[in-house]
Protein backbone atom coordinates (compact mmCIF):
# COMPACT_ATOMS: atom_id res chain seq x y z
CA UNK A 1 0.00 0.00 0.00
CA UNK A 2 1.13 3.35 -0.74
CA UNK A 3 -0.12 6.88 -0.57
CA UNK A 4 0.22 9.83 -2.44
CA UNK A 5 -0.90 13.62 -2.06
CA UNK A 6 -0.62 15.84 -5.06
CA UNK A 7 -3.11 17.47 -7.31
CA UNK A 8 -3.97 15.88 -10.43
CA UNK A 9 -6.51 15.51 -12.94
CA UNK A 10 -6.62 11.44 -12.79
CA UNK A 11 -8.75 8.46 -12.00
CA UNK A 12 -12.05 8.79 -10.83
CA UNK A 13 -14.11 5.34 -9.41
CA UNK A 14 -16.41 5.31 -6.41
CA UNK A 15 -16.94 2.59 -4.04
CA UNK A 16 -20.37 2.04 -2.93
CA UNK A 17 -21.30 1.97 0.67
CA UNK A 18 -23.97 -0.50 2.21
CA UNK A 19 -23.57 -0.70 5.90
CA UNK A 20 -25.22 -4.18 6.88
CA UNK A 21 -28.37 -3.59 8.55
CA UNK A 22 -30.92 -6.02 7.25
CA UNK A 23 -31.73 -9.32 5.77
CA UNK A 24 -34.08 -7.62 3.57
CA UNK A 25 -33.11 -4.92 1.45
CA UNK A 26 -32.14 -1.55 2.77
CA UNK A 27 -32.26 1.93 0.99
CA UNK A 28 -28.37 1.38 1.93
CA UNK A 29 -27.94 -2.10 0.56
CA UNK A 30 -26.05 -2.77 -2.63
CA UNK A 31 -28.76 -4.67 -4.68
CA UNK A 32 -27.76 -4.33 -8.14
CA UNK A 33 -25.02 -2.62 -10.72
CA UNK A 34 -24.27 0.48 -9.64
CA UNK A 35 -26.15 1.01 -6.67
CA UNK A 36 -29.67 1.93 -5.55
CA UNK A 37 -30.14 4.29 -8.21
CA UNK A 38 -28.41 2.69 -10.62
CA UNK A 39 -26.27 5.71 -10.56
CA UNK A 40 -22.68 4.98 -8.77
CA UNK A 41 -23.95 7.35 -5.80
CA UNK A 42 -23.13 5.53 -2.49
CA UNK A 43 -25.26 7.68 -0.31
CA UNK A 44 -24.95 5.81 2.71
CA UNK A 45 -20.52 5.45 3.13
CA UNK A 46 -19.35 7.55 5.93
CA UNK A 47 -16.14 9.45 4.29
CA UNK A 48 -12.92 8.83 6.87
CA UNK A 49 -11.44 11.89 8.38
CA UNK A 50 -8.52 11.10 7.87
CA UNK A 51 -7.95 8.22 5.10
CA UNK A 52 -5.77 5.90 6.95
CA UNK A 53 -1.90 5.54 5.34
CA UNK A 54 -2.71 1.85 4.55
CA UNK A 55 -5.85 -0.93 4.39
CA UNK A 56 -5.51 -3.88 6.15
CA UNK A 57 -6.25 -7.25 4.56
CA UNK A 58 -8.23 -9.65 6.22
CA UNK A 59 -9.08 -12.09 4.05
CA UNK A 60 -8.67 -13.25 0.63
CA UNK A 61 -10.55 -16.26 -1.41
CA UNK A 62 -10.43 -17.48 -4.59
CA UNK A 63 -13.72 -17.63 -6.24
CA UNK A 64 -13.36 -17.62 -9.85
CA UNK A 65 -13.19 -15.77 -12.79
CA UNK A 66 -15.88 -12.67 -13.67
CA UNK A 67 -16.53 -9.14 -12.95
CA UNK A 68 -19.96 -9.00 -11.63
CA UNK A 69 -20.22 -6.31 -8.93
CA UNK A 70 -20.40 -7.80 -5.23
CA UNK A 71 -24.42 -7.25 -3.62
CA UNK A 72 -24.08 -6.86 0.09
CA UNK A 73 -27.81 -7.27 1.53
CA UNK A 74 -27.76 -7.40 5.28
CA UNK A 75 -25.11 -9.96 6.31
CA UNK A 76 -24.94 -12.14 2.76
CA UNK A 77 -22.29 -11.13 0.21
CA UNK A 78 -23.33 -12.47 -3.27
CA UNK A 79 -21.11 -12.98 -6.16
CA UNK A 80 -21.48 -14.29 -9.45
CA UNK A 81 -18.67 -16.02 -11.19
CA UNK A 82 -17.06 -18.88 -12.95
CA UNK A 83 -15.34 -21.97 -12.11
CA UNK A 84 -14.50 -24.28 -14.83
CA UNK A 85 -17.53 -24.68 -17.14
CA UNK A 86 -20.34 -23.79 -14.61
CA UNK A 87 -21.57 -20.12 -13.87
CA UNK A 88 -21.86 -19.85 -9.96
CA UNK A 89 -23.70 -17.88 -7.94
CA UNK A 90 -21.92 -17.54 -3.51
CA UNK A 91 -22.93 -16.80 -1.05
CA UNK A 92 -20.35 -15.85 1.30
CA UNK A 93 -20.42 -14.36 5.29
CA UNK A 94 -18.34 -11.09 4.40
CA UNK A 95 -17.08 -11.11 7.98
CA UNK A 96 -15.09 -14.22 7.27
CA UNK A 97 -15.11 -14.91 3.56
CA UNK A 98 -16.26 -17.98 4.46
CA UNK A 99 -19.27 -19.70 1.90
CA UNK A 100 -22.70 -20.38 3.29
CA UNK A 101 -23.95 -21.49 0.08
CA UNK A 102 -23.16 -22.38 -3.70
CA UNK A 103 -25.40 -22.64 -6.66
CA UNK A 104 -24.01 -23.84 -9.87
CA UNK A 105 -25.21 -24.76 -13.19
CA UNK A 106 -23.20 -25.46 -16.18
CA UNK A 107 -22.61 -23.13 -19.21
CA UNK A 108 -19.80 -24.15 -21.46
CA UNK A 109 -18.92 -22.18 -24.22
CA UNK A 110 -16.59 -20.85 -26.71
CA UNK A 111 -14.94 -17.51 -26.39
CA UNK A 112 -14.35 -15.23 -29.63
CA UNK A 113 -10.75 -14.75 -29.46
CA UNK A 114 -11.24 -10.58 -29.18
CA UNK A 115 -12.62 -11.93 -25.35
CA UNK A 116 -9.68 -13.36 -24.32
CA UNK A 117 -7.62 -11.09 -22.72
CA UNK A 118 -11.11 -10.02 -20.16
CA UNK A 119 -11.53 -14.01 -19.64
CA UNK A 120 -14.56 -15.84 -19.60
CA UNK A 121 -16.80 -14.20 -17.51
CA UNK A 122 -19.73 -14.14 -16.45
CA UNK A 123 -19.77 -9.89 -16.85
CA UNK A 124 -23.18 -9.06 -15.97
CA UNK A 125 -23.95 -8.48 -12.46
CA UNK A 126 -26.90 -9.90 -10.21
CA UNK A 127 -29.99 -8.03 -9.47
CA UNK A 128 -31.96 -8.59 -6.12
CA UNK A 129 -35.38 -8.15 -4.97
CA UNK A 130 -37.51 -9.25 -2.71
CA UNK A 131 -35.65 -12.27 -1.28
CA UNK A 132 -34.57 -13.53 -5.58
CA UNK A 133 -31.39 -13.15 -7.21
CA UNK A 134 -31.45 -12.68 -10.94
CA UNK A 135 -28.39 -13.43 -13.10
CA UNK A 136 -27.70 -13.41 -16.95
CA UNK A 137 -24.43 -15.84 -18.02
CA UNK A 138 -22.12 -14.98 -20.42
CA UNK A 139 -24.23 -17.29 -23.71
CA UNK A 140 -27.80 -16.16 -22.13
CA UNK A 141 -28.38 -17.84 -19.57
CA UNK A 142 -31.70 -16.02 -17.79
CA UNK A 143 -31.68 -17.30 -13.75
CA UNK A 144 -33.38 -16.47 -10.42
CA UNK A 145 -32.32 -18.34 -7.67
CA UNK A 146 -33.66 -18.14 -3.96
CA UNK A 147 -31.10 -15.84 -1.60
CA UNK A 148 -31.91 -17.56 1.39
CA UNK A 149 -30.60 -20.66 0.40
CA UNK A 150 -29.44 -21.08 -3.47
CA UNK A 151 -32.23 -22.70 -4.64
CA UNK A 152 -32.73 -22.32 -8.35
CA UNK A 153 -36.63 -20.83 -8.86
CA UNK A 154 -36.47 -21.06 -12.33
CA UNK A 155 -33.79 -20.63 -15.45
CA UNK A 156 -34.43 -19.57 -19.43
CA UNK A 157 -31.73 -21.04 -21.44
CA UNK A 158 -29.26 -19.00 -23.69
CA UNK A 159 -30.59 -18.50 -27.73
CA UNK A 160 -29.02 -20.66 -30.53
CA UNK A 161 -26.99 -17.65 -31.62
CA UNK A 162 -25.17 -15.21 -28.90
CA UNK A 163 -23.87 -12.02 -28.52
CA UNK A 164 -20.71 -11.35 -30.59
CA UNK A 165 -18.54 -10.54 -27.22
CA UNK A 166 -21.16 -12.13 -25.34
CA UNK A 167 -23.36 -10.64 -22.28
CA UNK A 168 -22.20 -7.89 -20.06
CA UNK A 169 -25.69 -6.13 -19.50
CA UNK A 170 -27.03 -5.97 -16.09
CA UNK A 171 -30.74 -6.85 -15.06
CA UNK A 172 -32.57 -4.37 -13.67
CA UNK A 173 -35.83 -5.26 -11.62
CA UNK A 174 -39.51 -3.18 -11.64
CA UNK A 175 -41.82 -4.13 -9.68
CA UNK A 176 -42.91 -8.04 -10.61
CA UNK A 177 -40.63 -7.70 -13.59
CA UNK A 178 -36.69 -8.36 -14.57
CA UNK A 179 -35.73 -7.17 -17.39
CA UNK A 180 -33.30 -8.46 -19.56
CA UNK A 181 -31.34 -7.71 -22.97
CA UNK A 182 -31.86 -11.27 -24.43
CA UNK A 183 -30.51 -13.59 -27.55
CA UNK A 184 -27.57 -12.44 -30.22
CA UNK A 185 -27.75 -9.09 -32.46
CA UNK A 186 -29.60 -10.35 -35.07
CA UNK A 187 -32.47 -12.06 -32.63
CA UNK A 188 -32.01 -10.34 -29.39
CA UNK A 189 -35.32 -8.82 -27.99
CA UNK A 190 -35.21 -6.67 -24.74
CA UNK A 191 -37.41 -9.06 -22.81
CA UNK A 192 -39.49 -8.33 -19.28
CA UNK A 193 -39.84 -11.81 -17.34
CA UNK A 194 -42.35 -12.37 -14.39
CA UNK A 195 -39.83 -12.32 -11.21
CA UNK A 196 -41.72 -15.16 -9.61
CA UNK A 197 -42.34 -17.22 -12.30
CA UNK A 198 -40.09 -16.47 -15.09
CA UNK A 199 -42.85 -16.04 -17.86
CA UNK A 200 -41.92 -13.41 -20.43
CA UNK A 201 -44.64 -10.77 -19.85
CA UNK A 202 -43.64 -8.68 -22.52
CA UNK A 203 -40.47 -8.92 -25.51
CA UNK A 204 -39.41 -6.00 -27.69
CA UNK A 205 -37.30 -7.51 -30.61
CA UNK A 206 -36.75 -4.11 -32.62
CA UNK A 207 -33.15 -4.42 -32.30
CA UNK A 208 -30.37 -6.69 -30.73
CA UNK A 209 -28.61 -6.25 -27.60
CA UNK A 210 -25.42 -4.14 -26.14
CA UNK A 211 -23.20 -4.72 -23.66
CA UNK A 212 -24.39 -1.62 -21.65
CA UNK A 213 -27.29 -1.89 -19.04
CA UNK A 214 -30.40 0.00 -18.41
CA UNK A 215 -32.08 2.16 -16.54
CA UNK A 216 -35.74 3.01 -15.77
CA UNK A 217 -37.12 5.70 -15.55
CA UNK A 218 -40.16 8.53 -15.82
CA UNK A 219 -40.58 10.53 -18.87
CA UNK A 220 -43.33 12.48 -19.62
CA UNK A 221 -45.81 10.91 -17.62
CA UNK A 222 -44.71 7.19 -19.07
CA UNK A 223 -42.63 5.03 -16.92
CA UNK A 224 -40.05 3.59 -19.67
CA UNK A 225 -36.90 1.13 -20.38
CA UNK A 226 -33.94 3.31 -21.39
CA UNK A 227 -30.92 1.69 -22.76
CA UNK A 228 -28.63 0.89 -25.62
CA UNK A 229 -29.25 -1.28 -28.26
CA UNK A 230 -26.83 -2.73 -31.01
CA UNK A 231 -27.72 0.14 -32.79
CA UNK A 232 -29.66 2.47 -31.06
CA UNK A 233 -30.60 4.16 -28.09
CA UNK A 234 -34.53 3.52 -27.25
CA UNK A 235 -37.14 4.08 -24.48
CA UNK A 236 -39.66 1.38 -24.38
CA UNK A 237 -42.68 1.64 -22.02
CA UNK A 238 -42.24 -0.34 -18.77
CA UNK A 239 -46.08 -1.66 -18.78
CA UNK A 240 -46.18 -3.12 -22.18
CA UNK A 241 -42.94 -3.30 -24.00
CA UNK A 242 -43.95 -1.22 -26.90
CA UNK A 243 -41.28 0.94 -28.19
CA UNK A 244 -41.64 4.95 -27.39
CA UNK A 245 -38.88 6.46 -29.40
CA UNK A 246 -35.35 5.54 -31.02
CA UNK A 247 -32.23 7.05 -31.71
CA UNK A 248 -29.46 6.28 -33.79
CA UNK A 249 -26.34 5.08 -31.87
CA UNK A 250 -23.45 2.84 -33.06
CA UNK A 251 -19.92 2.94 -32.10
CA UNK A 252 -16.61 1.20 -34.19
CA UNK A 253 -16.34 -2.32 -32.47
CA UNK A 254 -20.66 -2.59 -31.95
CA UNK A 255 -19.84 -2.25 -28.23
CA UNK A 256 -22.65 0.17 -26.82
CA UNK A 257 -21.33 -0.23 -23.28
CA UNK A 258 -22.42 2.28 -20.70
CA UNK A 259 -25.44 2.87 -18.80
CA UNK A 260 -27.82 5.94 -19.57
CA UNK A 261 -27.19 8.84 -17.30
CA UNK A 262 -30.05 11.48 -16.54
CA UNK A 263 -29.20 14.96 -15.68
CA UNK A 264 -33.06 16.69 -14.59
CA UNK A 265 -34.34 16.42 -17.87
CA UNK A 266 -31.43 15.74 -20.20
CA UNK A 267 -30.51 12.31 -21.07
CA UNK A 268 -26.52 12.03 -21.41
CA UNK A 269 -25.47 9.85 -24.43
CA UNK A 270 -21.85 8.96 -24.65
CA UNK A 271 -19.60 5.95 -26.78
CA UNK A 272 -16.57 5.23 -28.38
CA UNK A 273 -16.20 7.70 -30.70
CA UNK A 274 -18.72 9.61 -30.06
CA UNK A 275 -18.33 12.46 -27.79
CA UNK A 276 -20.71 13.54 -25.19
CA UNK A 277 -24.08 14.60 -26.18
CA UNK A 278 -27.22 15.88 -24.24
CA UNK A 279 -30.60 15.63 -25.53
CA UNK A 280 -34.48 15.93 -24.10
CA UNK A 281 -37.28 13.00 -24.91
CA UNK A 282 -40.32 15.27 -25.85
CA UNK A 283 -44.17 13.84 -26.32
CA UNK A 284 -47.09 15.50 -28.14
CA UNK A 285 -50.00 13.10 -27.76
CA UNK A 286 -48.45 9.98 -28.90
CA UNK A 287 -45.61 11.43 -31.28
CA UNK A 288 -42.40 10.96 -29.21
CA UNK A 289 -39.41 12.67 -30.59
CA UNK A 290 -35.78 13.18 -29.61
CA UNK A 291 -33.88 17.15 -29.57
CA UNK A 292 -30.26 17.46 -28.73
CA UNK A 293 -29.47 20.18 -26.76
CA UNK A 294 -25.46 19.97 -26.90
CA UNK A 295 -22.53 18.12 -28.24
CA UNK A 296 -18.84 17.90 -26.55
CA UNK A 297 -16.25 16.19 -28.76
CA UNK A 298 -13.39 16.37 -26.80
CA UNK A 299 -14.25 13.33 -24.50
CA UNK A 300 -15.90 10.02 -24.66
CA UNK A 301 -16.38 7.41 -22.63
CA UNK A 302 -16.24 3.56 -23.66
CA UNK A 303 -16.35 0.91 -21.06
CA UNK A 304 -16.09 3.43 -17.86
CA UNK A 305 -19.34 4.57 -16.99
CA UNK A 306 -19.30 8.27 -15.39
CA UNK A 307 -20.72 9.84 -12.21
CA UNK A 308 -22.52 12.85 -12.03
CA UNK A 309 -21.86 15.60 -9.06
CA UNK A 310 -23.42 18.68 -8.51
CA UNK A 311 -23.94 18.73 -12.22
CA UNK A 312 -20.64 18.17 -13.17
CA UNK A 313 -20.20 14.53 -15.09
CA UNK A 314 -16.64 13.09 -14.00
CA UNK A 315 -15.09 10.14 -16.78
CA UNK A 316 -12.63 8.48 -17.94
CA UNK A 317 -12.20 8.84 -21.94
CA UNK A 318 -11.38 6.50 -23.99
CA UNK A 319 -9.47 9.34 -26.14
CA UNK A 320 -5.59 9.65 -25.50
CA UNK A 321 -5.60 6.34 -23.95
CA UNK A 322 -7.26 6.84 -21.25
CA UNK A 323 -7.45 10.75 -20.10
CA UNK A 324 -9.78 11.59 -16.93
CA UNK A 325 -12.00 15.09 -17.49
CA UNK A 326 -15.03 16.97 -15.83
CA UNK A 327 -18.19 18.27 -18.18
CA UNK A 328 -20.63 20.92 -16.69
CA UNK A 329 -23.84 19.07 -17.71
CA UNK A 330 -26.01 22.27 -18.17
CA UNK A 331 -23.68 23.67 -21.06
CA UNK A 332 -21.73 20.81 -22.53
CA UNK A 333 -17.80 22.58 -21.56
CA UNK A 334 -15.18 20.31 -20.97
CA UNK A 335 -14.17 22.12 -17.85
CA UNK A 336 -11.09 20.18 -17.23
CA UNK A 337 -8.98 16.78 -19.45
CA UNK A 338 -6.22 15.03 -17.19
CA UNK A 339 -2.99 13.20 -18.06
CA UNK A 340 -3.08 10.90 -21.10
CA UNK A 341 -2.72 7.19 -20.78
CA UNK A 342 -3.65 6.85 -17.11
CA UNK A 343 -6.41 3.93 -17.26
CA UNK A 344 -7.45 1.27 -19.74
CA UNK A 345 -11.02 1.18 -17.56
CA UNK A 346 -11.97 2.46 -14.19
CA UNK A 347 -15.35 1.92 -12.22
CA UNK A 348 -16.49 4.88 -11.24
CA UNK A 349 -18.77 5.61 -7.90
CA UNK A 350 -19.53 8.78 -5.47
CA UNK A 351 -19.79 9.45 -1.81
CA UNK A 352 -20.94 13.19 -1.33
CA UNK A 353 -17.59 15.15 -2.92
CA UNK A 354 -15.28 12.02 -2.82
CA UNK A 355 -14.76 9.52 -5.59
CA UNK A 356 -12.86 6.33 -5.24
CA UNK A 357 -11.68 5.03 -8.18
CA UNK A 358 -9.88 1.10 -8.65
CA UNK A 359 -8.69 1.18 -12.03
CA UNK A 360 -8.19 -1.37 -13.82
CA UNK A 361 -4.22 -1.71 -12.21
CA UNK A 362 -5.38 -2.68 -9.17
CA UNK A 363 -4.52 1.17 -7.72
CA UNK A 364 -7.33 2.50 -5.86
CA UNK A 365 -7.66 6.26 -5.98
CA UNK A 366 -9.57 8.39 -2.90
CA UNK A 367 -10.04 11.75 -4.63
CA UNK A 368 -12.17 14.90 -4.49
CA UNK A 369 -13.54 16.19 -6.99
CA UNK A 370 -13.94 19.60 -8.14
CA UNK A 371 -14.69 21.89 -11.11
CA UNK A 372 -11.08 22.50 -11.33
CA UNK A 373 -9.38 19.27 -10.99
CA UNK A 374 -9.23 16.66 -8.54
CA UNK A 375 -6.89 16.33 -5.55
CA UNK A 376 -5.78 12.58 -4.83
CA UNK A 377 -6.18 12.23 -0.88
CA UNK A 378 -4.76 8.80 -0.98
CA UNK A 379 -3.66 5.56 -3.05
CA UNK A 380 -3.68 2.05 -2.22
CA UNK A 381 -2.39 -0.69 -4.13
CA UNK A 382 -5.57 -3.77 -3.87
CA UNK A 383 -4.61 -6.56 -5.81
CA UNK A 384 -2.11 -8.29 -7.63
CA UNK A 385 -3.86 -8.78 -10.69
CA UNK A 386 -6.42 -6.89 -12.97
CA UNK A 387 -9.12 -5.39 -11.16
CA UNK A 388 -12.16 -4.62 -13.68
CA UNK A 389 -14.92 -5.37 -11.15
CA UNK A 390 -16.86 -2.00 -9.09
CA UNK A 391 -15.61 -2.57 -5.41
CA UNK A 392 -18.23 -2.79 -2.22
CA UNK A 393 -18.07 -0.88 0.66
CA UNK A 394 -19.39 -1.27 4.04
CA UNK A 395 -19.20 0.87 6.92
CA UNK A 396 -15.00 0.26 6.77
CA UNK A 397 -14.77 -2.44 4.85
CA UNK A 398 -13.93 -2.70 0.92
CA UNK A 399 -14.59 -5.64 -0.97
CA UNK A 400 -12.06 -6.09 -4.17
CA UNK A 401 -12.56 -8.47 -6.54
CA UNK A 402 -9.73 -8.88 -9.08
CA UNK A 403 -9.27 -11.55 -11.71
CA UNK A 404 -9.89 -14.46 -9.54
CA UNK A 405 -9.88 -13.38 -5.72
CA UNK A 406 -12.22 -11.88 -3.92
CA UNK A 407 -10.62 -10.00 -1.25
CA UNK A 408 -11.74 -8.38 1.91
CA UNK A 409 -9.98 -4.69 3.08
CA UNK A 410 -10.35 -2.65 6.56
CA UNK A 411 -9.84 1.29 6.83
CA UNK A 412 -8.15 1.05 10.29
Amino acid sequence: MSSMRSFVCTGLVAILALPAVAPTAAAQDWTQWRGPNRDGVAAAFDVPAPWPDGLRQQWAVEVGSGYATPLLIGERLYLYVRQAEDEVLLALDPATGETIWRAAYPAPYQMNPATNPHGPGPKSTPAYADGRLFTLGMSGIVSAFDADDGELLWQVPGGAVEPLYHTAMSPVVEGDLVIFHVGGHDDGALTAFDTATGDVRWSWDGDGPSYGSPLVLDIEGVRQVVTYTQDNLVGVDVQTGGLLWSRPFTTAYTTNSQTPIRHGDLLIQSGQGNGVTAFRVLREGDAWTTDDVWHAREVALDMTNGVVADGVLFGLSHLNSGQYFALDLDTGEVLWTGNPRQAQNAAILRSGATLLSLQDDAALLVLDASRTGLDVVERYDVADSATWTQPTLSGNRLFVKDVSTLTLWTLD
